[in-house]
């Protein structure tokens, strides 16, 4: 009975081995997706989706206290935000979505995906969902979304981080040279190309099975068009200004949290965000060292002990 057991788990064990191996080189894309929502449900959240203005957004939403939406920044998605996630559902309600035009929310063909127009498109999410007064943390790009939205919705607002905002007066760095001349480094066409584009945001090169590599290639590739006329967009001085001609108009708590090593985002934007914050009623910096521009993924722990204590303090 015992060698019969024993031989029944070895088939066990070798056909799921034939099904995780031949799923990982035929099916990488499914492996990828079943490893989000491990992590989703590990950060007790439900993916959602809503209709709301010209867009179907898709959006994890779970925990329990005081929400939280937390926005993810240029060609990046919710998924962002999941080892961050895990440790806050435990202190607050969560809503990650994907913004308009990324990950699995809608993109409507010719449309404006400029700040503003985010902006817009978010404060019809909220009403779609009628949330009540939140806590909203943006990183990079969503940073300026984010404080777009603040700004002209303060009555949503309850408190407002930035994570290594775009939009923000910084010393110039080479990523800005080259994005005012013309080069988008998050178009790619092959993993060389993934992992310029990965080393502009991460302090160690990322560490990802070649097959999973292939698929966010192919995404990219399907992306180009959009990143292509989104990132041009962002080049106009009221988009790379978008932060900083609004700093006086936000009157909530903020908090600007930044990598100290940022190549993307220098962190001298952390100077222009404490001094332009005129009229805000709190003002909270952080600096985490050992990251570039991608905190949730590169420190989550830290990043949601910091997120923690800003949100309870106000």
């Amino acid at each position: 009975m015992l060698l019969r057991r024993l031989k029944f788990l070895a088939w066990l064990v070798a056909l799921l081995a034939i099904v995780l191996g031949g799923s990982y080189l035929f099916a990488p894309q499914w492996l990828m997706q079943a490893n989000f929502k491990r992590e989703a449900m590990a950060a007790h959240l439900e993916a959602h989706s809503v209709q709301a203005g010209d867009t179907r957004w898709a959006y994890y939403e779970g925990g329990d206290g005081p929400t939280i939406v937390l926005l993810h920044g240029f060609a990046a998605d919710k998924n962002v935000w999941l080892p961050v996630a895990r440790w806050l559902t435990p202190h607050f309600h969560l809503i990650i979505p994907d913004l308009p035009g990324w990950g699995e929310s809608s993109r409507v063909a010719d449309a404006s995906y400029t700040i503003d127009a985010q902006a817009a498109r978010l404060d019809a999410f909220v009403q779609a969902l009628r949330l009540p007064r939140f806590v909203l943390v943006g990183h990079s790009v969503g940073g300026a979304i984010a404080a777009a939205y603040a700004s002209d919705h303060p009555e949503h607002v309850a408190e407002l981080a930035l994570l290594d905002s775009f939009g923000l007066k910084a010393r110039s760095n080479a990523f800005d040279r080259a994005a005012l001349a013309g080069t988008n480094p998050f178009v790619y066409d092959d993993r060389a190309g993934f992992a310029r584009a990965t080393a502009l945001a991460f302090n160690q090169p990322l560490d990802l099975p070649g097959r999973f590599v292939d698929v966010l290639v192919k995404r990219n590739q399907q992306d180009h068009a959009f990143i292509r006329r989104s990132f041009s967009e962002l080049r106009e001085p009221s988009q790379y200004l978008a932060v900083q001609d609004r700093l006086g108009q936000l009157g909530m708590p903020v908090l600007g949290l930044w990598c100290h090593d940022d190549r993307i985002v220098d962190i001298s934007a952390l100077d222009s965000l404490r001094n332009g914050l005129s009229a805000a009623s709190a003002i909270s910096t952080s600096v985490i060292n050992g990251c570039n521009h991608m905190p949730m993924l590169e420190r989550p722990e830290q990043t949601a002990q910091i997120l923690t204590g800003f949100a309870l303090s106000h």
